[in-house]
């Protein structure tokens, strides 16, 4: 992938590495990330929240050499309190600021191409946020900004001040909830979803059955021997349902291992045979969920 200018926001390949669950070993990470590298993935996620900063310093250690060709997402709002065990919310410029310079130093560069609230709600200082946000952008420090929010009514807010470049949000068979609302006010938008928790949790690739939002472990038992049945890999699958919503850019897909970075390579290889046909049957059999709050 080319390198991105200053000037353009950047281009989001389909699937990202979600870095959340990166050991917090250094050499541990590293061989996960150069193994996503040498996979083809370009596009990375993580959060200052996370590993309380170890997580970032990993990834700028190891990917520092590689920074030209590659996409970082982080993410901003969380801050962790003097107790190391809690966090606190707080979404003002001043915070903002000073995060985003300490996110920059961890990461080993000078811009971050994806800088996302992690999080957000209506009572939020939202005029505040975005001048913070387009501040950052006129200085060359952040490329676009997004947020990383489920909620429907903060959504539509955002769009109607300034579109985010992305939303982040669940998405998977067992939570179909941006089908409702979010899915169909994107798609006319330059706005694009970042889908996490494509997996459900694990349970619909190797996890045990469980129970998700109001379906009970029947239900789940139901798409999950669907997707298991039907000679593709669940990976392979789930990347594909996730794929072909038209408002959705990226999945980002978590990774502890190598060996699941090869799985998910792998799977990433099968998609394109995965039948649409498949597609719309794990969508029939249970009916669309929809969001209680925040609408």
């Amino acid at each position: 992938m080319s390198t991105v200018s200053d000037s353009q926001a950047p281009f989001f390949p389909p699937i990202a590495l979600g870095c959340m669950s990166l050991p917090e070993s250094f050499s541990e990470a590293e061989k996960v990330l150069l193994k996503a590298v040498d996979s083809g993935i370009s596009f990375f996620d993580t959060a200052d929240l996370y590993q309380k900063g170890k997580n970032e310093l990993n990834i700028g250690r190891a990917l520092r050499y590689r920074r030209s060709d590659l996409i970082l997402a982080t993410k901003v709002g969380n801050k962790w309190n003097p107790d190391g065990e809690s966090w606190s919310w707080n979404p003002r410029k001043e915070y903002i600021v000073q995060a985003l310079e300490e996110s920059l130093k961890r990461l080993q560069t000078d811009c971050i191409d994806l800088y996302q609230l992690h999080g957000g709600t209506l009572d939020d200082p939202w005029e505040e946020i975005l001048e913070t946000f387009e501040l950052l952008k006129s200085q060359g420090k952040i490329r676009a900004f997004g947020i990383s929010s489920i909620r429907p009514n903060v959504i539509r807010n955002l769009l109607a001040m300034n579109p985010p470049a992305t939303i982040m949000m669940q998405y998977s068979p067992l939570d179909r909830r941006p089908e409702e609302t979010v899915f169909p006010l994107l798609e006319e938008t330059t706005t694009r979803v970042l889908v996490r928790g494509a997996f459900a949790k694990g349970i619909l690739i190797d996890k045990p059955l469980a129970g998700f939002l109001d379906f009970p472990e029947e239900k789940v038992g139901e798409i999950k021997a669907e997707i298991q049945e039907s000679g593709f890999s669940p990976e392979a699958v789930l990347i594909r349902f996730g794929l072909s919503e038209k408002a959705v850019s990226s999945l980002v897909v978590g990774a502890s291992s190598v060996e699941q970075v090869e799985k998910l390579q792998k799977a990433v290889e099968e998609c394109p045979s995965i039948p649409g046909e498949l597609i719309t049957r794990l969508k029939e059999k249970l009916p669309k969920n929809h969001y209680k709050d925040h609408r």
